[in-house]
């Protein structure tokens, strides 16, 4: 029985979050063809291996910066591979299967990998788990104080001051500022700030992101109402004046 994925293309091509290299691991070549097209058009580069051999020597030569890895593989287990390739780098591994055992699936998480998809699997699916996985591996690095207007954060305290007076942050808006402190200017959508923040599995919606702005607000803009810093982009989501 096939195991091909239910969908040939995503609906849509929307930009990639990054300038993503991902490499695909698998033998059989019909979901090789179908998830490397998909990914293509998503604006990512996409190198591909269909042994455990040649998956390690692609990942060495390559350093792609996310790996979807079949856990059935002829010349080796891809348990076997995802560890190897976990004592090599911290890039985030989306693993595959036809099997639907949880102790399958806890078996992958605990040699190393992010995240689990299982045959037969949707398209669009694995395309937002693919986005997913390469926001949450951003790098968050905070600008200076003087190029966030006053705002200072101390990670290792986990504080922050604005205007030299110290925040009194819930653990979350303490993460959401440092989220938009990451890029002055930048406008993050509520769903990225939603995955970055909570996380990809939380059972949240965009109210949340609302609320939590508003709470920031009254933190640190002298008018909440109208706010100079924590700024909205109409119909799309939030921005720290940079």
């Amino acid at each position: 029985m096939s195991t091909a994925p239910r969908e040939n293309a995503a609906e849509s091509a929307e930009p990639s979050i990054s300038a993503g290299k991902i490499l695909v691991v698998d033998d059989e070549p019909s979901i090789v063809n179908a998830v490397s097209y998909n990914l293509r058009r998503q604006n990512f580069s996409v190198v591909t291996a269909c042994d455990a051999d040649e998956a390690l020597r692609v990942f060495s030569d390559e350093q792609p910066d996310l790996v979807i890895l079949d856990v059935m593989l002829p010349s080796g287990s891809g348990f076997d591979i995802c560890r190897a390739m976990r004592e090599q780098s911290r890039v985030p591994i989306l693993m595959l299967t036809a099997r639907i055992a949880e102790s399958d699936r806890v078996r992958g998480l605990d040699t190393g990998a992010d995240d689990y998809v299982v045959k037969p699997f949707g398209m669009r699916e694995l395309v937002a788990r693919v986005r997913a996985l390469l926001r949450r591996a951003e790098p968050m690095t905070v600008a200076t104080p003087e190029e966030t207007r006053g705002l200072y954060i101390d990670h290792e305290k986990r504080e922050a001051h604005f205007e030299g007076k110290l925040l009194a942050l819930s653990r979350r808006e303490f993460d959401l500022l440092v989220l938009l402190a990451s890029s002055p200017g930048r406008v993050f959508d509520r769903q990225t700030i939603l995955d970055r923040v909570w996380g990809e599995d939380a059972c949240v919606d965009n109210r949340t992101v609302d609320v939590h702005i508003r709470w920031l607000r009254e933190k640190i803009e002298r008018t909440p109402a109208r706010p100079e810093y924590l700024l909205t982009v109409r119909g799309f989501g939030y921005k720290l004046k940079g």
